[in-house]
């Protein structure tokens, strides 16, 4: 099988094939001996079952909590706490209270290492020193549009430049990647390489307002009605 959609139907064509059987001693089909019994099955309950298995991790220094001995991340301002790992089929879900903080793909791996790299940007932004050597930031792929961006802003601010460009890339804890490098684009197009700018671009877009740079001293953004 090529897929998992592809086993699943596989599966289930074979379990109606089988319904249709009569077993060696028995007058009914297998299905029919089943609407039989499911008259008298107990109602399924109230709540969905979560089909995964759960226990609690102590997040580490590295800002990661083990599952089945590979490591994920998680947001770094969790760090040391003891979190609820729910690991399902496909991926993990990592979660504090009742809300899911984190979610991964599963690894069937040992001893890997599976970071996203969102959850590291908060400490990144107080560290900007450390932007280059991040292992967390290892092989993410960003749009063109990112590089030529933090090399505006660090030409242009030195290294208050690398803090502006983790302040964008936070945007993303919001906003998809699409989005944010839409307006990022958007920025350089118009030449307002700034967070506030990116920023206000970003929320234009989403709330289909229709902004316009101007080059006038006084006042930079004029707003227009929405169409």
């Amino acid at each position: 099988m090529s897929s998992w959609e592809e086993l699943n139907a596989h599966l289930v064509a074979q379990c109606r094939l089988r319904r249709e059987r009569r077993l060696r001693g028995h007058a009914e089909t297998i299905g029919e001996r089943f609407e039989r019994d499911r008259a008298v099955l107990l109602p399924l309950p109230a709540a969905p079952y979560e089909v995964c298995e759960k226990q609690m991790s102590r997040v580490n220094s590295l800002s990661l909590v083990r599952y089945r001995a590979n490591d994920y991340s998680v947001p770094t301002a969790y760090g040391h706490r003891e979190l609820l790992v729910k690991g399902y089929v496909h991926d993990v879900a990592i979660c504090y209270g009742n809300e899911v903080i984190a979610r991964h793909p599963r690894s069937y791996e040992r001893e890997e290492l599976i970071f996203d790299p969102l959850h590291y940007l908060a400490l990144l932004e107080q560290k900007t020193r450390a932007l280059d050597q991040a292992a967390p930031l290892e092989g993410w792929q960003l749009p063109e549009c990112f590089l030529q961006l933090r090399r505006l802003l660090e030409a242009r601010l030195n290294k208050h430049g690398s803090r502006e460009y983790v302040q964008v890339l936070r945007l993303m804890e919001t906003f998809s990647i699409e989005e944010v490098a839409r307006a990022v684009a958007d920025a350089l197009h118009l030449g307002t390489v700034s967070f506030d700018a990116m920023k206000h671009l970003l929320l234009c877009r989403i709330e289909r307002h229709i902004w316009i740079w101007r080059t006038i001293p006084t006042c930079r953004w004029l707003r227009f009605a929405p169409h």
